[in-house]
């Protein structure tokens, strides 16, 4: 059977309303709730995501990097957050990647590969390297043609088959690859074209798709364009969305539905209005308005009869489902409507402080935020989430911005509980050590990422051990302690890629019987064999989008997790602080490298030195968000009653990813 696509593109629609330009309109968590709809029915799905810029990956990119341009235009777009990357998501193998696609993981419980994230700088790679091999028999390797008429605006782009075919061949591969715990050949795939219809850099992305549609062949391709019906003096305007599919057909493309953003529900005239000037019948234009939260979105296309049009166009009748996928399918449908529906109804609210570094653009922490709503609904809380600025802790800001200052402590002091993710430089450090310092004595749960358990370490050091210059290698290289050093086998002088990445295996120690993150774990565990290498690009060791476990009534279990990280605790100081009651109780296999650390006396003081975020997922909770958030609402011993125990190598008896 052949593999089916599914197509979900963005038009350019620059709309100039009260100063702003409305460009990242959700193309993500519409794609990702296309796939829901779709697995819903018992289909295996998979995503790939395409960005038009030239990085290989999202490794370096800086997660407040605007795009730089003297345009004045491009300048007001530059004030949009929505242009800023955000996040690196990071994968099972190590790939650094786009965030969205911790959005298809998280939505759809699948394990995507660094290759399931497209960028021009790998394609244009890809190409040379097989042009460096002889490929293409010594033929002139060519790429793009632009030829400029008279009016700037107009640009005729003229794209060789090498380019366009290797797109397409990367494409169809990929698709190919079993993302989910039945190890099977997808169904269908969904593709996110980054960026917008028109723009140059997508030029070749576009064609490929194109031809694509003819390669796959009739009923084999779904394409849904995403475009904005903006709210101007109480009027819903559809004029940027005739031109964006007025465009998008002028580059080969035919929408097969219309999924209109607004922000509020589109009225009868203006659905009708779209549906005549984009000549297309009225149930493809599809409604898709602000809800109470991303989770809902789904619910909001089944609405619309989505799943009928897809069955209808991809001819999903011809597919051969099996009937415990079909069953399984089903209920993870009611299960994720009763979960929005928990979400609805809550009544009680945890409040979380952030304290981190790149808070002035929340997409910086996106699978923290989504760990802490799946954790907080688990719970039946309410998310209140109160974004800090670390430097606003510090001495110095009470005399250069006293009103910030006070600011800052006050919602410390309020929170719940406080959480310190993982982030990278000197900036707003000495402000995450005093957050730890207060979580620590005054008894408030806190969970440190990464840098976060970091962070815990050096304040419990200096505060506790006496060692007063406790300090970390990558804020103070002359350090005269060093409790955080360098990793020996990373390189200093390489950037990209130079991280301990990916999944990494993770042991919890004899010593560890106490701790409230090990009884979760444990309650989780899904199944008892082996973990594939992470360093095997090929493996789905998590592909069933859960944390693997290993347990044995003789052995402590073995937990594996996403890391991202350049300095770890330095082994030296370990003794120091065991003396002190401070004890890891998670280190990696070998036994030299600290990855947990608990206080035994404390409501909830954990650190991790992995990033628990990139494995929760809607329906399965993070472990140590999950009993951070628990803590916080005072539901800790309820939520570690109510985890399921292990039952023949399951949790939950959900099968196909979920």
């Amino acid at each position: 059977m052949a593999i089916k696509y599914l197509l979900v593109s963005g038009g350019k629609n620059l709309v100039l309303y009260e100063g702003q330009v409305y460009s990242g309109i959700g193309k993500g968590v519409i794609a990702s709730s296309l796939g829901v709809l779709l697995k819903s029915i018992g289909l295996k799905v998979t995503s790939i995501k395409i960005d038009p810029y030239m990085n290989i990956d999202a490794g370096l990119m800086n997660p407040l990097e605007y795009f730089d341009s003297n345009d004045a235009l491009q300048q007001i777009i530059d004030t949009e957050q929505d242009d800023r990357h955000g996040e690196c998501f990071v994968l099972d193998d190590g790939g650094e990647v786009d965030l969205d696609l911790g959005n298809y993981e998280r939505y759809l419980s699948i394990t995507l590969t660094r290759n399931n994230n497209i960028t021009t700088g790998k394609i244009y790679q890809h190409v040379i390297d097989r042009e460096r091999k002889g490929k293409y028999l010594g033929k002139t390797v060519s790429t793009l043609m632009f030829d400029f008429e008279p009016t700037p605006q107009i640009l005729k782009v003229q794209i060789v088959p090498h380019l366009t075919d290797a797109i397409q061949d990367w494409i169809q591969e990929v698709a190919r690859v079993p993302v989910d715990s039945t190890r099977e050949i997808p169904d269908i795939c969904i593709i996110e074209l980054g960026g917008t219809v028109g723009d140059i850099e997508s030029a070749p992305f576009v064609e490929a798709l194109r031809c694509l549609r003819r390669r796959a062949g009739q009923n084999n391709f779904f394409h849904c364009h995403v475009s904005l019906i903006p709210v101007i003096n109480g009027e819903q305007k559809t004029k940027p969305t005739q031109a964006a599919i007025k465009d998008v057909r002028h580059a080969g493309l035919s929408p097969d539905i219309i999924a209109c953003r607004c922000e509020q529900p589109l009225l009868k005239s203006t659905i009708d209005k779209t549906a005549m000037y984009c000549q297309v019948e009225p149930e493809q234009v599809i409604a898709v308005h602000n809800v109470p939260s991303t989770y809902h979105v789904p619910l909001l296309l089944e609405r619309q009869g989505l799943i009928p049009i897809l069955r209808d166009v991809l001819r999903l009748d011809t597919v051969s489902i099996p009937p415990q996928l079909v069953r399984s399918g089903a209920e993870t449908w009611e299960t994720w409507k009763t979960l929005t529906d928990t979400q609805d109804r809550a009544r009680e609210t945890v409040k979380i402080c952030l304290v981190g570094k790149y808070v002035s653009l929340q997409d910086s922490y996106l699978s923290v935020r989504k760990s802490l709503e799946h954790a907080s609904m688990r719970c039946g809380r309410k998310l209140e989430i109160i974004w800090l600025d670390s430097a606003d802790l510090e001495i110095e800001t009470s005399t250069t911005s006293p009103a910030a200052y006070h600011k800052a402590w006050h919602q410390v002091c309020t929170a719940s509980g406080i959480l310190v993710p993982g982030g990278f430089g000197q900036r707003g450090i000495e402000g995450m050590v005093r957050a730890a310092n207060w979580a620590r004595e005054k008894k408030i749960p806190y969970l440190g990422i990464c840098l976060g358990m970091q962070i815990a370490v050096i304040e419990f050091c200096r505060t506790i051990c006496g060692i007063e210059h406790a300090h970390s290698e990558e804020m103070d290289e002359s350090a005269k302690d060093k409790v955080i050093i360098h990793m020996p086998e990373v390189s200093k002088s390489t950037m990209g890629a130079a991280m301990r990445l990916g999944l990494r295996n993770t042991v919890f120690q004899e010593n560890s019987r106490f701790s409230k993150l090990r009884a979760l774990y444990e309650s989780e565990a899904v199944r008892t064999d082996g973990v594939p290498a992470a360093s095997d690009p090929t493996t789905t060791a998590t592909a069933d989008g859960e944390v693997a476990a290993k347990l044995s009534p003789s052995q402590p279990p073995i937990i594996s997790e996403r890391h991202r990280h350049r300095y770890e605790v330095n082994p030296k100081y370990v003794p120091v602080m065991a003396s002190h009651n401070l004890n890891f109780i998670g280190k990696d296999e070998s036994g030299e490298r600290m990855e947990i650390m608990e206080l035994r006396d404390h409501p909830w003081f954990v650190g991790v030195q992995y990033h628990p975020e990139y494995l929760s997922r809607v329906l399965r909770p993070s472990m140590p968000y999950l009993g951070f958030v628990a803590a916080a609402a005072g539901c800790l011993d309820e939520v570690m009653a109510k985890e399921p125990k292990v039952v023949n190598g399951t949790s939950n008896g959900m099968a196909n990813g979920v």
